[in-house]
């Protein structure tokens, strides 16, 4: 197993960022032929999933979670840390903070619309740290 990091500078309040490039170069450039890439982003208020990483989807998403679970005072943890991202923290749980990929060949088993998305919820701009583990 081999261990690599991916680092991003968010906006935050559900910046969503393509980070299918970075993957893909981690796998070339440790000449993964068949495996699996497990990744974790650090911190509880952010997620990584997949999409088709186009405008219009990445306003639908925005939406939806907004719907779902919106930016509000009165979440309990807000009141506990006398902050205001519960709802960041909620929307992290709710699609999760990792995700595994798997390689045959050399290239991502992804679909053709399909792109590995990091999203971060928080209310500010964060740079955030993704561990990647390369398992053989």
């Amino acid at each position: 197993m081999k261990t690599r990091y991916i680092e991003v500078q968010t906006e935050g309040n559900t910046d969503i960022i393509d980070i299918t490039p970075d993957i893909e170069h981690i796998a070339q450039e440790e000449k993964l032929d068949d495996g699996i890439l497990f990744l974790n982003v650090f911190g509880s208020t952010a997620a990584i999933t997949t999409m088709e990483y186009e405008p219009g989807l990445s306003k639908d998403l925005k939406d939806i979670l907004e719907e779902v679970i919106p930016y509000r005072s009165d979440w309990a943890h807000n009141a506990t840390w006398s902050d205001d991202n519960g709802h960041s923290h909620l929307r992290s749980s709710f699609l999760k903070t990792n995700f595994f990929i798997p390689v045959t060949n050399g290239q991502l088993d992804l679909g053709t619309w399909q792109q590995v998305v990091l999203i971060d919820f928080d209310t500010r701009p964060r740079k955030r740290r993704i561990v990647v583990k390369i398992v053989i």
